[in-house]
């Protein structure tokens, strides 16, 4: 399972390089202006000048309204200022329809411009509290716009977690569904260590992670810290450790 860190600013994004063998993909958001919040396009290109080759760059394009050209355009600012991964939240999407409309114009811009970059669709486990799309439908809507990735985040952030919003078995049936259309499958939302378990055991390919990884734990007030990143990781390997062993000791 990959590690997703979010810094919010090119110095936090520094701290995450000294952390870099800890972490596998560094993602560039502006928390100030929502859960997916689009940082400006020298941020990411300052970033991604800063983290290593061998470490990818995602960027998020904000809590996206139903607007296809908008959020298309968006998208290839982002893929030309350097970002690997482009996250869209389909936020003021409130249909399928919508969802793979908008998705369908930022896959072309991006892959015309790109075509090894990676597209991401990314839903809200509390959709209801938006009025935003079924987030159990983001795995569709990925196939059917040929974007790579389906994310699950949480929209609000006010200490709830993707956990209560969504169980574990809706998870795992999002998970499944991504991986029946052949695209990966990342969680994220106030994540913490004790969740790791819980999405290694259910095929997670991406956990995503903020607040675990800052100053008291965090997320707008807290700085991302290298030790903490260091200690998430770890869970992760235990986690992936464990469950290996579990499934070996079933056969």
């Amino acid at each position: 399972m990959r590690l997703l860190v979010s810094p919010e600013s090119v110095q936090e994004a520094l701290v995450c390089v000294e952390a870099s063998e800890h972490l596998d993909v560094v993602d560039v958001k502006k928390p100030d202006e929502g859960s997916l919040g689009a940082n400006y396009p020298w941020v990411i290109k300052e970033i991604r000048a800063a983290v290593p080759d061998d470490k990818l760059v995602s960027a998020t394009l904000g809590d996206a309204p139903y607007k296809p050209g908008t959020m298309a355009q968006a998208a290839l600012g982002a893929t030309v200022a350097g970002a690997d991964y482009i996250k869209v939240g389909l936020y003021g999407i409130s249909t399928v329809e919508q969802g793979i409309t908008l998705m369908r114009g930022v896959v072309r811009a991006v892959k015309d411009y790109r075509p090894d970059a990676t597209v991401v669709a990314a839903g809200y486990a509390d959709a209801w509290r938006i009025g935003a799309v079924n987030p159990l439908s983001i795995p569709y809507i990925t196939r059917e716009s040929e974007a790579d990735g389906a994310m699950l985040d949480t929209a609000i952030k006010d200490g709830s977690t993707l956990f209560d919003h969504v169980g574990i078995e809706e998870c795992a049936s999002f998970v499944a569904d991504s991986h029946k259309y052949n695209v990966f499958a990342a969680l994220a939302g106030s994540i913490k260590s004790q969740h790791v378990a819980d999405l290694v055991k259910i095929g997670t390919d991406v956990v995503g992670v903020r607040g675990a990884v800052c100053s008291g734990f965090d997320r707008n007030k807290g700085s991302i810290q290298p030790e903490l990143v260091a200690e998430f990781k770890k869970s992760i390997d235990e986690a992936v450790a464990a469950n290996a062993t579990t499934a070996a000791s079933a056969v």
